[in-house]
């Protein structure tokens, strides 16, 4: 028999006890508010709790002062909790509640150009957020046949990197050098190129100071970049609990915007200090320390969290995750057990090596010890006429110019490959704050691989490098597009490209000459 529609009256009335018998499912008569505990011990960033048998792992607790705290480690008779704030005058004695929520952080489009900290709270004077949505910090990595290959290219504007050293839309590539070398200066450049491209960014500095922070914040707002970038932060001066919970807040904010079909770039400054401020806590809580004193579980803290970085399918949202997590070595030695953690999760490394640093050899990369490990999959198919053969030109340089040093007789051939390899390095400097995009790059590399610069002296280079940059742009404005757009290049625009290099530079009637 056929039911009998119902009338407007009837269907409001089967609305409104539907809500009324959900209400009533989710209500919970037990009072929360009671389940109270006691602090019976204060430690610098932890304390111990007893009392709250019914309390979850990671669960947030609630101290007088409205202090937040996290259950870190749970047993039968004791709590160990990590202050996410300033332990001020708590005291053994006090009461402690339970919160049933897990540390989340807001987010929206309205977080974009904001400075928060790993709980969502404005650090930048602004006022209050207004999002009504948050996320959890911890969140499951996409599974694997929820995610894409990696193959769009995401561009730097570093000419050493995009071609020698490529990275891609969902990838994990670390940076990695000695303090000072110029980590966050490539990761800073790279967030500068971004604009117009649609990327959002997210700089996370964990552990910094915060006049450090305060300078990169300085140099985005400069440049136009915080429209499209978020900035979380924990300094040095913050509790060492809040610094741990920061990247993972970072890679929640990236997720919101991956799983709505876009593309984000989070940069981890840095995971050395974040594991310390782990090693601290978990020092602090009597957890039993291993190798250089780190826990057990040093190395799932970060494989949890770099394993959220990924190119999503279309089904999940199709958007794409990418992380430049940061890692500082002592003295160069990048087998110590952080940074050989680190290289062993991400799919590949940006060595930066204080002696060029020294040298002014900026910015500092090493390209022999450099590596992607998505490679040419991403690169634009321009750059794939000069990057091979201009990285295998340049390790060999780099041999020679270590063994030229002990002898003075050296055969024709090795001085030439001595002098391009010269070259090839002033041409691979790049001033900060100056990303280039891709038609200038191809367009002084094309120029160095045709030995355009060979009859300058060092000094000269960078000047006929903006010269040939200036008017390749100027007149080869339709190549530039292709070379933009993922064309490659054929070999007749490769002769046009150092026809029109060789007339910037003043060298073409020679190069005539020589080919008559």
């Amino acid at each position: 028999m056929s039911q009998q529609p119902l009338s407007p009256l009837q269907g409001l009335l089967e609305d409104t006890f539907r809500v009324m018998d959900k209400t009533l499912q989710d209500h919970d008569p037990r009072p929360r508010s009671r389940e109270v505990g006691t602090v019976v011990y204060v430690g610098p960033g932890v304390v111990r709790v007893t009392g709250l048998r019914g309390i979850r792992s990671l669960e947030l607790l609630r101290f007088p002062g409205d202090r937040l705290g996290l259950a870190f480690n749970v047993s039968e008779t004791e709590i160990g909790v990590v202050l996410l704030d300033e332990s001020g005058d708590l005291e053994a004695g006090d009461e402690v509640r339970r919160t049933h929520r897990v540390p989340e952080i807001p987010v929206g489009e309205e977080i974009l150009g904001r400075v928060v900290d790993a709980q969502g709270r404005p650090q930048d004077g602004r006022g209050p957020l207004r999002v009504d949505r948050t996320l959890p910090l911890e969140r499951p990595a996409p599974a694997i046949m929820d995610r894409l290959p990696v193959t769009v290219p995401l561009q730097t504007g570093l000419k050493v990197v995009d071609a020698l050293i490529p990275i891609g839309r969902g990838q994990r590539e670390l940076i990695v050098g000695d303090r000072q070398t110029g980590k966050t200066a490539i990761a800073v450049d790279t967030i500068l190129n971004q604009k117009d491209t649609g990327v959002i960014c997210i700089y996370c500095a964990v552990g910094k100071r915060a006049s450090a922070v305060a300078k990169v914040m300085d140099d985005l707002r400069k440049n136009g970049a915080l429209e499209y970038s978020v900035v979380l932060m924990a300094t040095e001066e913050d509790p060492p609990g809040l610094q741990f919970l920061t990247p993972y807040a970072a890679a929640s904010l990236g997720e919101y915007f991956m799983e709505k079909g876009l593309d984000a770039l989070v940069v981890l400054d840095d995971l050395t200090r974040h594991a310390r401020a782990y090693r601290e806590l978990s020092l602090l809580l009597r957890r039993p320390p291993g190798r250089e004193a780190f826990p057990g579980d040093i190395f799932y803290i970060h494989s949890r969290l770099l394993e959220r970085f990924t190119h999503l399918r279309e089904e999940g949202g199709g958007g794409s995750l990418t992380a430049l997590p940061i890692v500082e070595t002592e003295a160069q030695n990048i087998s110590a057990y952080i940074p050989t953690n680190l290289i062993s999760i991400t799919d590949g490394q940006i060595y930066l090596s204080p002696d060029l640093f020294r040298k002014g050899v900026l910015p500092a990369v090493d390209v022999g010890r450099s590596v992607s490990r998505v490679g040419g999959k991403t690169q634009l198919k321009a750059y794939r006429a000069v990057a091979g053969e201009l990285r295998l030109a340049y390790s060999q340089f780099e041999e020679l110019e270590a063994f030229a040093r002990f002898g003075t007789q050296l055969d024709e051939d090795t001085r030439q490959t001595l002098k391009r390899g010269r070259r090839v390095r002033e041409t691979l400097k790049q001033p900060q704050y100056a990303p280039l995009p891709v038609a200038e790059q191809i367009a002084a590399l094309v120029a160095v691989k045709e030995g355009v610069f060979d009859g300058l002296s060092e000094d000269d280079v960078a000047d006929a490098e903006r010269r040939v940059r200036k008017t390749v742009t100027g007149q080869l404005g339709d190549l530039c597009e292709r070379m933009a757009g993922g064309e490659q290049l054929k070999d007749e625009d490769l002769a046009s490209l150092a026809r029109t290099a060789r007339k910037a530079v003043g060298t073409e009637e020679e190069a005539d000459h020589g080919d008559g």
